[in-house]
C-alpha cells in the first residue's frame, strides 16, 4: 500500500481483493487498515521519502534566458544564454546555494 502510495479508490479495491482471497484478511481487518491509512499516509509517504534520499535535495530553482543585445562581433547578438540558480540543502540539514 505504501511503495504504491495508493489512494483511497486503490486502497479500497486492494482490501476488497484481500478479504476475497483465501487466507486473506477480514472485513473487520480491512476497516482497520484503510482507517490507519487514510490518517497517517501522508506521514508514511514523506518517511519512505525521506529515507530513500541519499544526500542533497533541490530546495528551489529559478531561471531565465537572456539575449546579447551588445557585443564586439555581429554574430554573438542575439545569442541566447541561460541562467539557472539552484538552492541545495544536504537531506535533514541547513540549505546552502549553488
Amino acid at each position: 500500500i505504501a511503495s504504491a502510495d495508493m489512494d483511497l479508490n486503490q486502497l479500497e479495491a486492494f482490501l476488497t481483493a484481500q478479504t476475497k482471497k483465501q487466507g486473506g484478511i477480514t472485513s473487520d481487518q480491512a476497516a482497520v487498515i484503510a482507517k490507519f491509512w487514510k490518517n497517517h499516509r501522508v506521514k508514511i509517504h514523506e518517511s519512505l521519502i525521506n529515507q530513500s534520499r541519499w544526500d542533497n535535495v533541490l530546495k528551489n530553482m529559478n531561471w531565465r534566458v537572456d539575449l546579447k543585445s551588445q557585443s564586439r562581433h555581429i554574430d554573438q547578438i542575439n545569442t541566447p544564454v541561460a541562467i539557472v540558480e539552484m538552492e541545495l540543502r544536504k537531506n535533514r540539514q541547513v540549505s546552502f546555494l549553488l
